[in-house]
């Protein structure tokens, strides 16, 4: 893209998110019973992106609540770069208007999930997507761009904000998906249906480190 254009996207981002404290970027990962998808996109993203400073947690709409991953999702997890002991680690907890509102992106794994967090939160509409929808809309925006964005900010939340403001607007220019962009649950399924759900989501989650990583760069 042309620098032109460039300079016009980060100016029109200028000074949105100027006001945030200068707090940890807060990742909310959410599906049902957060024990499968939101705690794998929980624990592989907090691994790839460990050497950062932010949060990454999640939550479900009808969590089973205290339970930890079942061995699957565990072995899934490891698989993608997570330690045995962050695997083993996780309980499941209830997504609550709270940790909607704490939240800087709100990633869930449904179209579903989506409405049932927006209806929790609905100032939280434009900070919500399902992780694919995010990573297609992401994918629309090239890194000059994004850098140009994240720099006409000021501390690193109010860049991170601003990006994922970009990334929002992108759901009224970018082409629609070809069909649903959901990532579909495996709990109790059968292995292929755990590597189908694999499949879905870890490719979605590079576009959000790839954001993510630009946001919080020096």
């Amino acid at each position: 893209m042309a620098a032109d254009s460039e300079f016009s996207i980060a100016a029109l981002f200028a000074g949105t998110h100027e006001d945030l404290p200068d707090l940890q970027p807060n990742i909310l990962t959410v599906c049902t019973g957060n024990i499968c998808r939101s705690p794998l996109a929980e624990a592989v993203l907090a691994a790839r992106l460990a050497d950062l400073d932010l949060r990454v947690h999640s939550a479900g709409t009808q969590a089973l609540v205290g339970h930890g991953m079942p061995s699957e999702a565990r072995a899934l997890a490891e698989r993608n770069g997570v330690t045995p002991v962050r695997a083993a680690a996780h309980r499941a907890r209830l997504l609550t208007e709270s940790l909607m509102y704490d939240a800087d992106l709100v990633l869930t794994m449904t179209a579903q999930h989506t409405t049932a967090a927006v209806q929790l939160a609905p100032r939280r509409l434009h900070r919500t997507f399902t992780v694919r929808e995010f990573a297609r809309l992401a994918a629309t925006l090239d890194d000059g761009v994004l850098r140009s964005v994240a720099r006409a900010s000021g501390n690193v939340r109010s860049r991170f904000n601003s990006l994922v403001q970009a990334v929002s607007d992108q759901r009224g220019v970018a082409a629609r998906a070809e069909g649903d962009e959901d990532v579909i649950d495996p709990y109790r399924q059968a292995a292929e249906v755990y590597a189908q759900s694999e499949a879905q989501l870890i490719p979605a989650l590079a576009q959000v480190e790839r954001v993510v990583r630009l946001a919080m760069q020096h």
